[in-house]
């Protein structure tokens, strides 16, 4: 009697992975990590706002979900678990570190206090690569996103870049879901209005006409009509009576 076929890892569901990685099997636990880094890196990027800081933030993060799969019930999405693990953990880094002054708590009312936004400079260098356009463009707008404060930064990742529903979102930071639309809401304005300045100030400078090129056009038309021997000494250049 023939063998049924065996389901590639691949395609197990996110609740059968957690159930294999609960039996100890290390190859779930890593199509697990695979399926998930990308979302939980940015989720602990978005707190933390140091690349290294979130790397060591995400991997304690698994090291205690790998401790506790068994916990897992499945009375909300792995993701989800996954996603509140990795918040707590960067939180707890955030709160450790010298180099916050300010922690800001993800849980709370809506009257959030808004920080200020930072105003930054960006160096941009005119390429005509298509490619290095979009990365300046991406660079640019990881700042900005980075300026924003931490409870709209964290819950536009999750809602913007992520493209987690809002009952995904507030379950994944234990927050209301009005509180997520409203911070969403505000962080899209905070980062409109910072790019627009942005874009503002790029307009002023395009095709830029400084003293060097201005010096350099009149230099260079002059001694082109020098050649011709059509440039008459300054001295004698009187208008006709």
């Amino acid at each position: 009697m023939p063998q049924p076929a065996l389901t590639p890892a691949t395609a197990l569901s996110d609740v059968q992975l957690a159930h294999l990685v609960s039996t100890g099997d290390a190859t779930a636990f890593e199509l697990l990590m695979r399926r998930h880094n990308r979302a939980l890196y940015r989720t602990a990027r978005s707190i933390i706002r140091d690349d290294a800081e979130a790397e060591d933030a995400l991997q304690d993060a698994y090291l205690l979900a790998y401790r506790n799969i068994d916990k897992y019930r499945g009375e909300s999405s792995l993701s989800t678990w996954l996603t509140r693990i990795v918040v707590n953990e960067a939180i707890a880094r955030s709160r450790k570190s010298s180099r916050r002054a300010e922690i800001i708590q993800l849980v709370g009312d809506d009257d959030f206090p808004e920080a200020p936004e930072q105003d930054m400079d960006n160096n941009h260098t005119e390429q005509p690569e298509s490619a290095a356009m979009r990365a300046d463009a991406r660079r640019l707008l990881e700042q900005k996103i980075d300026a924003l404060p931490e409870a709209f930064r964290t819950v536009f990742m999750l809602r913007g870049v992520e493209e987690l529903t809002v009952e995904e979102t507030a379950a994944s930071l234990g927050i209301p879901e009005a509180t997520v639309r409203s911070r969403f809401f505000r962080a899209r304005s905070m980062l409109r209005e910072s790019l627009s300045r942005e874009f503002d100030h790029a307009l002023d400078g395009a095709f830029g006409f400084d003293g060097a090129r201005c010096d350099r056009i009149v230099a260079g038309t002059l001694e082109r009509i020098a050649s011709f021997g059509q440039v008459a000494p300054r001295d004698n250049q009187q208008g006709d009576e």
